[in-house]
């Protein structure tokens, strides 16, 4: 998959994302996953498709335009939009889903569901109301272009 990346890799492309071409889970887990995805995608104005693939290559010039803040799994959110709202011009690649081979998820209880729901909708307020991307000096360089 790394290949498949790095071949993506040209001067005129800030970000090679990956996204799963098909997920190796349960069915219910492919549904909850799709339903994520679809309304992540709405709600934040995402032109990618896997929002949560962690298969990406980034220039570091990219990275340096924008501060993240999120310290948990809604960085990924945050990471794409503001990649996005910076204009970091992106392709997307395939790549590989592996069937977990042991352990499980850590993430499915109530508890962790709805305090990822609760920082998602404050993400949302930030990036897509108020439009808060957290520029540094050479991403409001960029902006102001």
């Amino acid at each position: 998959d790394l290949r498949r990346l790095w071949a993506k890799v040209t001067g005129d492309i800030d970000v090679v994302q990956g996204y799963k071409i098909q997920r190796h889970d349960p069915w219910y887990r492919i549904l909850i996953g799709l339903v994520y995805q679809y309304t992540i995608q709405f709600a934040f104005n995402l032109k990618i498709r896997d929002v949560d693939c962690d298969f990406r290559l980034i220039r570091r010039s990219a990275l340096e335009r924008f501060e993240l803040k999120e310290d948990t799994g809604c960085i990924c959110v945050e990471l794409v939009k503001k990649l996005q709202e910076t204009g970091a011009r992106t392709t997307e690649v395939g790549v590989k889903h592996m069937f977990r081979a042991y352990g499980h998820s850590q993430f499915f209880n109530f508890r962790r569901i709805l305090r990822t729901l609760w920082k998602l909708w404050r993400l949302w307020i930030k990036l897509v109301c108020l439009k808060e991307y957290d520029l540094t000096a050479a991403g409001r360089a960029r902006s102001s272009e």
